[in-house]
């Protein structure tokens, strides 16, 4: 009963992809412990089954997190929060993109030439 999925289908995905990118930086964690515990040489037995048993232990705490009413709940709201939103249009995007691209440019321009005017305004004012 207590590894029991709570309400089942609800939130599936978030609730997996949660699971998954938990568990990948558990494993992560692991390989890096491994690749530690590796370089001090305390045999191969510490070297293997410490991170692999710490990955299962945290493994099994990432599932069961991600199964615990609240933070079940928590994740079924928000998956359904995220399909009221109103994404913009491809064509919108691209368009937005284009004007924040030309603001940066005209921005990288106007400071570049008041900088170039100031270096001259002080060169000119020390007389170097």
């Amino acid at each position: 009963m207590a590894f029991d999925i709570y309400k089942r289908g609800q939130g599936k995905y978030t609730r997996l992809y949660s699971a998954f990118a938990g568990i990948l930086i558990v494993g992560l964690g692991c390989f890096q412990l491994y690749t530690k515990l590796q370089a001090l040489d305390l045999g191969l037995w510490v070297e293997t089954m410490v991170p692999v048993a710490l990955f299962m232990i945290l493994s099994v705490l990432v599932l069961w997190i991600v199964n615990k009413p609240t933070v079940a709940d928590f994740m079924i709201s928000a998956e359904g929060e995220m399909k009221k939103v109103s994404w913009s249009s491809k064509k919108e995007i691209a368009v937005s993109t284009f004007v924040v691209i030309v603001v940066v440019v005209g921005m990288a321009a106007l400071l570049g030439v008041t900088d170039l005017g100031l270096q001259l305004f002080f060169a000119w004012l020390l007389g170097t």
